[in-house]
């Protein structure tokens, strides 16, 4: 079970890494008639699909491991030392392949798969002690310690995902501090439907209503977004949307 429970959490980590491999490939088409900001929302489909066959997969474990507890059966302890060692070894390998990389990405994984490492370590640990010891009752105990981790990691990350989807503001970006720092401007008198969100984690859209002065002169107003653009470059922003209105125009919106 504890094998059963590792193998789970690999085969979702590989889903993952492959799907986001293509879905990352296609995502970097450039925006057409269908989709006008682009493809990068579709790199969230990995994150997405990879998430429901994690907990499906982890739910049926569950399943068959909870009875055990109460009911141990006896386990191959020397086929668990041969499969942890494999586990071990290419998980190792992937850590050793991504070592000295730079990139956010990279780095993220290479932790990942050392939770894995970390993983089969644990069942290499029990199983040596089944070696010696009748405890039977180590494997579904150590299958459940496994798979509940893994799905507080799946559900940490799906709150992530479906906040993505439903274009929440980015956690790195604070709307009210933005627009203050817009008002301190000169010549800007106030901000209005300002809304933030993001296409994939990285690159975000912001869109905004500027009221400038009605004395604001069209240099005035160029100015204005230079320094709106200086303000928010450090953002990841995608796409920046500015509607400049002045201060006795009508706006629907406001």
């Amino acid at each position: 079970m504890a094998i059963l429970s590792d193998s789970l959490h690999d085969l979702g980590d590989s889903f993952t890494l492959g799907l986001s491999w293509v879905l990352q490939k296609y995502s970097t088409k450039d925006y057409d008639a269908r989709y006008s900001y682009g493809y990068r929302r579709f790199s969230l489909l990995a994150a997405l699909l990879s998430t429901v066959i994690l907990i499906v997969g982890s739910f049926f474990v569950l399943s068959a491991a909870i009875p055990r507890l109460f009911n141990p059966e006896h386990s191959d302890a020397k086929g668990m030392i041969a499969f942890a060692l494999v586990g071990i070894t290419v998980n190792g390998i992937a850590v050793l392949r991504l070592r000295g990389t730079s990139s956010l990405n990279a780095r993220v994984v290479a932790w990942h798969l050392l939770e894995d490492v970390l993983g089969w370590i644990a069942v290499l640990i029990v199983a040596i002690v089944l070696l010696f010891t009748d405890i039977h009752i180590l494997d579904p105990a150590l299958s459940v310690l496994i798979t509940i981790y893994v799905l507080y990691n799946v559900f940490r990350n799906l709150r992530k995902t479906v906040a993505l989807f439903l274009q929440a503001v980015p956690e790195e970006i604070e709307v009210d501090d933005l627009e203050q720092k817009v008002i301190a401007i000169a010549r800007v008198n106030s901000l209005h439907h300002t809304h933030v969100w993001s296409l994939d984690g990285e690159h975000h859209v912001l869109t905004t209503h500027v009221v400038v002065e009605d004395g604001a002169t069209p240099q005035d107003v160029v100015d204005i977004k230079c320094e709106i653009r200086d303000l928010t470059g450090p953002l990841s922003l995608e796409h920046t949307t500015l509607e400049i209105e002045y201060e006795s125009e009508d706006c629907a919106m406001r």
